[in-house]
């Protein structure tokens, strides 16, 4: 069904959440200006899978208004009851470079056990490239979730603080292929000979996949 500004409306101001989702879904069919128009209501809809559609869609459509979307998806972050939305909301702040929130996420990941919203700012901040983000990182590295884990080191890695580098290399000798395959994916990034030194020892790694990341980040003369 090809949607308009009209079928769009009349699902968004339905009392049965299904045709709402579905006006949501909609927006992706009409121009970004008015989709953020139609949209704002949702972001607070009263059922979270409408809002959590919503929230999802504002990486696309946020850069219409930045500062409306800013203060939109701050309420989200810090108020939604829901984490799948509010790990949305981390999610679009990163996309579009929201850095004048990082005072927010930082906040955020301090007060949460949540690993997915935690997995989720984490990965917002290495998005982001903000600077900022290097210490909670860092802190992020020490977390008992391999996943949390995995997205710290690559964060760290998008950063480019070759400060991380020795806190990185540690997990070159992890049992989680996946952990040292992130590892070898930084190092790259991160470059100098104590980040070739590791990458050296990576790139002869019995699971194809990190060795074959650690010796694209190789330098041979």
């Amino acid at each position: 069904m090809t949607a308009t500004p009209e079928s769009a409306r009349a699902l968004l101001n339905s009392d049965d959440y299904g045709d709402r989702l579905s006006g949501v879904n909609q927006l992706r069919q009409l121009d970004p200006a008015l989709a953020f128009e139609l949209i704002q209501p949702a972001i607070t809809d009263a059922n979270s899978r409408v809002r959590y559609s919503a929230v999802s869609q504002m990486d696309s459509l946020g850069s219409v208004d930045l500062a409306t979307t800013q203060a939109l998806l701050r309420e989200r972050l810090l108020t939604d009851s829901e984490i799948d939305v509010r790990s949305a909301a981390a999610d679009a702040i990163a996309a579009l470079k929201l850095t004048a929130l990082f005072e927010e996420l930082a906040n955020a990941y301090e007060q949460t056990e949540e690993w997915l919203l935690q997995f989720s700012i984490v990965a917002a901040l290495g998005e982001m490239g903000d600077p900022r983000g290097y210490d909670l990182l860092i802190t992020a590295l020490d977390s008992d979730n391999a996943l949390l884990q995995t997205a710290a080191i690559g964060s760290l890695g998008e950063l480019g603080d070759r400060r991380a580098v020795p806190h990185i290399t540690r997990f070159a000798d992890s049992d989680d292929w996946q952990l040292r395959h992130r590892t070898a994916q930084a190092l790259a990034r991160l470059n100098g000979a104590d980040a070739q030194a590791t990458l050296q020892r990576l790139s002869q790694d019995s699971t194809a996949q990190v060795a074959e990341a650690a010796q694209r980040g190789l330098i041979t003369e």
